[in-house]
């Protein structure tokens, strides 16, 4: 069979059209090095735009956990509660609350957060014999009532 014969080509004219084995294998494995980078990138950005979009809008800038509780006389319970702020020098406002053993809440109060304070205790009175008492909520947005000083009397 002679190259003229319809259907066969010469071996170089295939690799002039195609281009050799050797190329495309090494064409192959830098695509597949810039598909691997391009996807270490993409799950790096990923990353980063997550954690800025949770500590923007989904990480709470104050929380309370109890620490402790202690029923006391009188259908009153004492709770120890632990302030994390990422502003400590601000002053804060939490909801203590007990309940009963139904779970409904029958004694709630304001807790001031001074600037600086970490951890602090209160009686909470209920209505009812409490079983647990906890943290409802904190806040910055300390009521005025909350923050206004005591004057001594005179």
């Amino acid at each position: 069979m002679s190259s003229s014969e319809p259907g066969r080509e010469p071996a170089h004219a295939l690799e002039d059209r195609y281009g050799s084995a050797r190329g495309n294998r090494s064409h192959r494995r830098l695509r597949g090095r810039r598909a691997w980078l391009t996807g270490l990138v993409v799950v790096a950005v990923l990353g980063i735009g997550s954690y800025v979009a949770y500590s923007q809008w989904f990480a709470a800038p104050i929380d309370g956990q109890r620490v402790a509780f202690e029923e006391r006389p009188g259908n009153s319970m004492e709770i120890t509660v632990d302030v994390n702020r990422d502003d400590p020098s601000r002053p804060a406002v939490c909801i203590v609350r007990v309940r009963e053993i139904n779970g409904a809440e029958t004694g709630r109060k304001e807790l001031y957060v001074p600037p600086g304070v970490h951890r602090l205790s209160t009686v909470v009175r209920s209505i009812e014999r409490p079983v647990t008492a906890d943290v409802y909520g904190c806040s910055y947005n300390v009521p005025e009532y909350l923050s206004t000083p005591e004057r001594p009397t005179e």
